[in-house]
């Protein structure tokens, strides 16, 4: 199906900025949608003038809908329906005609300008199912009176509101909670869910009568003088979103004035109660604290017992201690791999990684060992990787990187190590690979070298995590013009932050 963007570009005159405010419209609809008890299609003439192309629908959520089909991407001649040609030429509410009959369902069809600046972009046509008509309740009749204001000012250019981007899942719907306010911002009308919601805050009594703005800042917690900016903004005065926490009750409010008009004659306020929305948020915060701590107290001791390991190397004397303290020296820089994971983690908010900086601090520990002699280097990204997949990954890194220093270049032999990653996307059925080189200009592999069956700790090491933890492969084999190479190929899934 083809998009809004595609539809615009492809079949109007509209320009990015126009799109833009069609974009707006869109994202607060189901307002009018669900005041209205109906369905919405946005229709935009095509710039031959000689049809309209629907590049939008919406359903409400509060009645039946009178479309069982998608519209979007249907064309009209101009001509077919002439309430389209009667708002879009003369830019105002049509509401003249019979009902139409759709699959024996009555549907009333009413089509309102969307104007910006002045011009008539195209028009949203209203389609009311008038099958459930029933003698409407006070609820109905408000939701009903505020739909027609909110389409007044669609059709005068004054809605949606161009400085408040909404978010649709997270801003209250009308279902939620609805109160209908007059211009001075007293109560006109509250749904049963917005009063539930006001009697969980503390509220006693009914709040028909009662000014909106004062008693929500009676029922807010004390904070001395009376907060003027929380007054206003559940008065309605202008279009804002805020949080009221109080009675251990946490409600969300939405304010939208009501300016047929263009002048204020009272507002809509939005309200749901997300107290059990935001206790669970701050139980994650706690949890996702708690972590990071954990992850903090880690790499503190690991870099406590490197510490004791190196306290421990230099203990070690002379001669025949030699190849005890070197053991130690590598079981350091083994830990301290582990303990720049950890570090990593403390700073984040989940357990995923930036591996780049962590190979860099890895290339540049082990670097220490010949220090100014041997240039470590990397070329590619590694990407962001799972916690399970950076901590054995930095180890084998580590392992490959000390075995090159070590083993392929003399004392006092200056060199080159180059790290290059290559990250590839995976599909629906296989997941991506990580394909890592390490390769170094060293003096190269014996000739009877075999990288699956050497007995050295660093290689077995390097085998047990890639082959076992990590499920992927790993060989090592002579570089093009001397020296050694070190291939590991590792499933990685995609991680995105």
């Amino acid at each position: 199906m083809p998009s809004m963007n595609d539809l615009v570009r492809q079949h109007t005159l509209l320009g990015d900025s126009d799109l833009e405010w069609l974009h707006l419209l869109v994202s607060e609809w189901q307002l009018l949608s669900d005041l209205s008890f109906a369905d919405l299609v946005l229709w935009v003439p095509t710039s031959d003038g000689t049809r309209y192309v629907s590049v939008a629908q919406m359903r409400p959520n509060t009645g039946p809908t009178s479309y069982q089909d998608d519209m979007v991407g249907h064309f009209v001649p101009r001509g077919r329906r002439p309430l389209l040609d009667i708002a879009l030429d003369e830019g105002r509410i049509v509401r003249e005609g019979d009902p139409e009959w759709r699959e024996e369902v009555p549907v009333r069809v009413e089509s309102i300008p969307v104007r910006r600046e002045g011009r008539v972009l195209g028009v949203v046509a209203r389609n009311t199912n008038l099958l459930t008509v029933r003698t409407p309740s006070r609820l109905e009749l408000t939701y009903l009176q505020s739909a027609s204001d909110l389409a007044q000012m669609i059709a005068a250019g004054s809605f949606p509101f161009p400085d408040q981007q909404v978010d649709m899942d997270a801003s209250p719907r009308v279902g939620d909670g609805l109160i209908r306010l007059d211009a001075e911002g007293v109560v006109q009308y509250a749904s049963p869910n917005a009063l539930s919601a006001y009697h969980r805050l503390g509220l006693a009594a009914d709040l028909v009568g009662l000014h909106l703005g004062q008693t929500t800042d009676e029922l807010a917690p004390s904070r001395g003088p009376t907060d003027e900016s929380l007054v206003k903004l559940a008065s309605g005065w202008a279009p804002r979103e805020t949080e009221i926490e109080g009675n251990g009750c946490v409600v969300q409010l939405r304010a939208i004035p009501l300016k047929p008009k263009g002048v204020r004659i009272g507002s809509l306020i939005l309200l749901r109660d997300v107290t059990e929305l935001r206790r669970r948020e701050r139980e994650l915060i706690t949890k996702d604290a708690t972590i990071r701590e954990i992850h903090h107290r880690v790499k503190n001791n690991l870099q406590t017992v490197a510490a004791l390991l190196r306290l421990q190397a230099r203990r070690i004397g002379e001669g025949s201690g030699d190849t005890a303290r070197e053991a130690l020296e590598e079981a350091v820089r083994r830990v301290g791999s582990i303990a720049i994971v950890h570090e990593t983690l403390s700073q984040n908010l989940d357990e995923r990684v930036e591996f780049d900086e962590i190979a860099d601090r890895v290339l540049a520990m082990v670097a220490e060992i010949s220090p100014g002699l041997v240039t470590g280097r990397r070329t590619g990204r590694f990407g962001v990787l799972a916690a399970e997949v950076a901590t054995p990954l930095a180890m084998v890194l580590t392992e490959v990187l000390q075995n090159a220093l070590e083993h392929g270049f003399k004392p006092g032999e200056k060199g080159l190590v180059e790290v290059a990653a290559v990250r590839s996307a995976g599909t629906r059925r296989e997941e991506g690979r990580l394909l890592v080189t390490v390769q170094d200009n060293g003096r190269g592999l014996p000739e009877d070298f075999d990288a699956h069956t050497a007995g050295n700790l660093g290689l077995q090491i390097v085998r047990t995590l890639v082959e076992g933890e990590l499920g992927g492969g790993f060989d090592m084999m002579p570089a093009p013009g001397g020296g050694a190479r070190v291939v590991l190929d590792i499933p990685v899934r995609e991680e995105r932050r």
